[in-house]
């Protein structure tokens, strides 16, 4: 019995949309509580609580269902997916508890890959997973629930870029492409393999690059796409301008949006961005590239134009894939352009 037997959504693609999120939390009552550094109402990537004035914590939860078959594969990437919020907070994963949903009627053995494979991946960022919850389900999910610390006074929020700053992309784009190409059964194992690769690749290697480097603002794209995770960047006083020719994309993820290999999520993100976004010129499938869910994607960075090469450099000693893309100007007609 397969996973995706028993899924309609995988990964970061089966993510409740940006304009129906924001509509459920808009009402919800909030406790005014100053050690509350990040809470949810800037989108951010996690939650920081002030422990001190040296000290936060800082928190985050993802889980999802299965994007592909391989059940260690899927275990790590969901794994890495979570982790990847505590790192685009400037913050170091302490320890984390497992979340799992699971149809009784599979075999348990698929369940206990699974986990095997969130042990590893935990392992490899020197995290410890130190329990977690488990029920029955009708489709199998996973992820973590992470713990870890950040200094307090080098926090990277995701709406604190700055006029002039250059912006950098960790990963290539075009995930939840290659996937809808997967479930199709339409992707070449090459195009399959690059994608699986990036989205078990911790962002823990670029994330220690930033240290040296005066970062305004970070976040990692994931289920939203690079816009509208872009768009939270730019927040209520900037711009930034994406250059679709820079983008690094996936191998056939293009050719793939060309024969309009699509997700319902990225037209959920594209409706988000309604009124938001200058696509001008751009042809429709690198709109899409842009617009594609992240599952398990790469840090999105705003540093000052004049650091932004040696930061990438540094960058793609271990991530190859990462390049310049754009640039942050002060607030124009739109938050987001697409050149």
């Amino acid at each position: 019995m397969s996973l995706l037997s028993h899924c309609t959504s995988g990964g970061c693609g089966a993510k409740i949309g940006p304009q129906e999120l924001g509509a459920f939390l808009a009402d919800l009552p909030v406790k005014a509580d100053p050690a509350v550094l990040v809470g949810f109402g800037t989108s951010d990537d996690a939650a920081v609580y002030a422990l001190g004035p040296d000290t936060a914590l800082v928190s985050t939860v993802d889980f999802f269902s299965p994007m592909l078959e391989d059940p260690y594969m899927f275990g790590k990437i969901a794994a890495a997916n979570a982790l990847s919020d505590i790192y685009a907070m400037g913050g170091k994963p302490l320890f984390a508890l497992n979340l799992v949903c699971f149809p009784s009627q599979m075999d348990p053995q698929i369940l206990a890959q699974i986990l095997a494979g969130g042990a590893a991946k935990a392992l490899e960022a020197d995290t410890v997973i130190a329990g977690g919850h488990s029920i029955y389900d009708h489709e199998p999910k996973y992820g973590l629930a992470v713990t870890g610390l950040v200094d307090p006074r080098h926090i990277l929020r995701n709406d604190r870029c700055e006029e002039g700053d250059g912006l950098i992309l960790t990963k290539a784009l075009g995930v939840g492409i290659i996937m809808a190409a997967l479930r199709a059964g339409c992707a070449d194992a090459d195009a399959v393999q690059a994608a699986t690769a990036s989205m078990e690749r911790l962002n823990r290697f670029a994330a220690a690059q930033l240290r040296g480097f005066p970062v305004h603002a970070c976040t990692d794209v994931t289920g939203f796409g690079l816009l509208v995770h872009a768009a939270e960047m730019a927040g209520k006083t900037h711009s930034l301008f994406i250059e679709s020719s820079a983008l690094p994309v996936l191998p056939r993820a293009l050719s793939y949006a060309q024969d309009y290999c699509l997700t319902a999520a990225a037209q959920r993100n594209r409706n988000a961005m309604a009124g938001k976004v200058d696509l001008t010129g751009v042809p429709p499938a690198l709109q899409e590239i842009a617009f594609d869910p992240q599952t398990s994607g790469g840090l999105l960075i705003a540093v000052p134009a004049a650091q932004a090469k040696a930061l990438c450099q540094a960058i793609q000693q271990e991530d190859p894939q990462a390049a310049i893309i754009g640039t942050v100007s002060s607030r124009g007609a739109y938050p987001v352009v697409l050149l």
